[in-house]
Parts: C-alpha cells; sequence; structure tokens
C-alpha cells in the first residue's frame, strides 16, 4: 500500500490527538495476535495463560494512576468509559438524576449531556473563566441532594489547563456526590494518583499514550456503585460484557509501564520543546496569545491564537510543509462551529477560529520544533495577507 505522506517527512506536533505506537508496546501485544489468540475466558491452559497477559496489564495500568487492580476496568476507548460511568450514575439511584459538569469537556461528556438533557435529565454546565478555570464556589452551589455525578476532567484537551481535581472530588464527597474525571490526557504527562483521592470513577485511553487506538480503561473505586454499560458474558467482573480485546490490553499495560517509569523524564522534554516553540514562535508574531491557564497546564500543550488568521487555512499550509496540528479536538475538526472550550473561555467567534493547537510527544526533537515554529511563523503571515486564502507557497526561514 503507497501512502501519500511518509511519517519521515511529517513533524508530528499533534499528540493529544493520538500518539505513534511505541516499539515495545508494539513488541508486547504481537504474540497476542500469532501464537496465544485463545478466549481468556476459556477453562483450559491455554486461555488461562491468557488471563494472566490480562491480569498483569491491569496491574500496570493500575500503577500509573495509583489504584488497585481490580478498580480497572477495561474498555474500548476513553468515550465508552465517559459515556459508561454517567450512565451508571442515573442508574445507582432513581432520586438522584441531575449531571453536574463543565462547558469545556470534551465532546464525549458534552454531547452526551445534552442528550440527556434533551430526555428530560437535568444537567447544569459549570462557566468557566477566561483561563478556563472554575470557581468552587459555583461548583459547591450546583451540587444538590439530586445531584447523580460531578465530572470535571482532570486536564483539557484543546488548552492543557489542569483542574483542581483534589478539591473538587472533595466538594463532591462532602455533598455525598460521586465524582469523575476524564484524565485521558492527563495520564503520562502528569502525576495521578487516585488512591489519595475521593475520586469515584476515572477515565483513561490508550493511544494517547503510545498504545494503539481501540482500547480504554475505566478506574471504579472499590467504595462506588457501579452498573455495567456493557451487558453480556460477564467478563471485567461482571462489569463489562464482551470477549476482551487482548492485545489491546496487553499493549496498553505496556504503555501505562513505559509512561510510569519515564513520567518526569517526559514531562521536562515536552515542556521545554514547548517553551522553546512559544517562545520562537510569538518572538516571530508578538500580538499572538496563549489560551488557558499559564499558571496550571499540561507540560505538552500549546493553545494559541492569531487573530486576523483562519486556522483551517493556516493548517492547509502547514500540511502542505509537513506540520501536523490542530485547530482545536481532533473529534470537533472540520466542525463548521468554533470550538466550545474556547468559547466558554469568552473568546469571540473570531478569536476560536484563530486558534491553533499544538501538542508535543517524548519523539520530538528540538530542532524539528524551532522548524515548525518557523513554518507556522510564515505560515499566519501569508494568511493574514489574504482576504480569500487558497494554495499559496509559503517560504521558511530555512529557505533563506
Amino acid at each position: 500500500m503507497n501512502f501519500a505522506v511518509h511519517p519521515d517527512k511529517v513533524i508530528y506536533l499533534d499528540h493529544n490527538a493520538t500518539t505513534p505506537v511505541h516499539p515495545d508496546v508494539l513488541e508486547a501485544m504481537l504474540p497476542y495476535l500469532r501464537e496465544y489468540y485463545g478466549n481468556p475466558s476459556s477453562a483450559y491452559r491455554f486461555g488461562s495463560q491468557i488471563r494472566r497477559a490480562i491480569d498483569n496489564a491491569r496491574q500496570q495500568v493500575a500503577a500509573l494512576i495509583g489504584c488497585e487492580p481490580r478498580e480497572i476496568l477495561f474498555t474500548g476507548c476513553g468515550t465508552e468509559s465517559n459515556n459508561a460511568t454517567l450512565a451508571s450514575a442515573l442508574l445507582a439511584d432513581r432520586d438522584r438524576q441531575q449531571i453536574v459538569t463543565t462547558s469545556v469537556e470534551h465532546s464525549a461528556i458534552v454531547k452526551h449531556a445534552d442528550t440527556l438533557a434533551r430526555r428530560g435529565h437535568p444537567v447544569t454546565l459549570l462557566p468557566v473563566n477566561s483561563p478556563g478555570q472554575l470557581d468552587l464556589d459555583a461548583v459547591r452551589a450546583a451540587l444538590s441532594e439530586e445531584t447523580a455525578l460531578l465530572s470535571v476532567m482532570w486536564a483539557n484537551n484543546e488548552t492543557g489547563t489542569i483542574f483542581p481535581v483534589k478539591e473538587l472530588a472533595e466538594i463532591a464527597a462532602e455533598k455525598g456526590v460521586p465524582f469523575h474525571t476524564d484524565a485521558v490526557q492527563a495520564a503520562g504527562k502528569i502525576p495521578l494518583r487516585v488512591s489519595d483521592l475521593p475520586v469515584r470513577f476515572l477515565s483513561l485511553s490508550g493511544h494517547k499514550l503510545q498504545c494503539p487506538k481501540g482500547i480504554g480503561a475505566l478506574f471504579v473505586s472499590a467504595r462506588a456503585r457501579f452498573h455495567p454499560y456493557f451487558i453480556g458474558g460477564g467478563q471485567e467482573g461482571g462489569r463489562r460484557g464482551g470477549t476482551e480485546n487482548v492485545a489491546g490490553i496487553v499493549a496498553f499495560g505496556k504503555a501505562a509501564e513505559i509512561a510510569l517509569a519515564h513520567l518526569e523524564a517526559h514531562a521536562a522534554h515536552v515542556q521545554a520543546l514547548r517553551d522553546t516553540f512559544e517562545q520562537t514562535l510569538l518572538s516571530a508574531l508578538p500580538d499572538g496569545a496563549v489560551n488557558g491557564d499559564p499558571s496550571s497546564r499540561l507540560p505538552n500543550t500549546s493553545s494559541l491564537r492569531f487573530e486576523g488568521a483562519d486556522a483551517e487555512a493556516v493548517l492547509v499550509l502547514l500540511d502542505k510543509e509537513g506540520v501536523c496540528a490542530s485547530a482545536g479536538s481532533a473529534c470537533t475538526t472540520g466542525s463548521l462551529n468554533p470550538s466550545h472550550v474556547l468559547t466558554a473561555m469568552g473568546l469571540t467567534t473570531d478569536q476560536a477560529r484563530s486558534t491553533l493547537r499544538f501538542s508535543f510527544g517524548p519523539s520530538n526533537t528540538p530542532e524539528e520544533v524551532r522548524l515548525a515554529a518557523d513554518i507556522v511563523a510564515a505560515a499566519v503571515t501569508r494568511v493574514r495577507s489574504l482576504r480569500a486564502p487558497g494554495p499559496v507557497a509559503i517560504h521558511t526561514q530555512a529557505d533563506r
């Protein structure tokens, strides 16, 4: 099969959308696609040894977030983990049917909440301020005896803003409300330890951690009530029916092990890349601005706006130069509507549509980051100079 763009010719700065598979992760999963193909629910030894591989992966994922292995159940993706949590919360207590979440959650929460609201469930979307942070007093006031769940992401996928999960979980506990956090973007980038917090549910996704797509996980506290979203053969301790994706689970376990072992080093590496990128780019375009909370954001994430430069037009030019970035969440790219995250933070439609998201990973280098900043600066300048952006040539500093 021929590919239009070879990875060697790409500067990939969209790690919040997905990540390349780590070679050690691929090696770990291959035996479970080749030799060890048995069903882990089988009674014979060929199946039980595969069951042990799943148990080992469960321990590895549990170590990443600081919980007991029995509190991890494997899912198909982060979206399923989020949806399963909301659905379970509404079944846990028929007198508690209100969902409280934020206006800047991932679409897997926001759109599910919107669907629930249209079905008659009371839903409260908490506002954020300009850096994308919550008013904790407003959170406290929104919770009541009718609240089934408070769901707040650990870190925002578009801006990288990190929420005060400890304080939020404690507020929920004070009110007797279960707390869920979508940690899909936070895992592997900042330390997570749920055993120290009154968190009841936490969502993860493997493909954000150098693992193949199609595998996720959900932390369900041993103290939480949980109703299965998928009902079938009783796999995952009766919490998620369906034959397990063994190769994906093994891969997720290995990816979690690698992420935990290199957490500090990778965080320092990507933060240095991000800072170099922002400093280089904003020196060339001093009227650019950083979206999000500068004092509390993921080390790898940069949301930058360049007013007067349509982000989609800039991305076309970046693509021609082999630079991969996004205008926001990969799940909403191509939408005619501006980012709900950015507009919730108070940005105008034009400001939101002039925002680009760059997210860095362990494989990025300082050299390609500096080159990318140069290419972005040239692309933004070119788009600003055109009333109707079209196919154009751009030149970087390296050309001069």
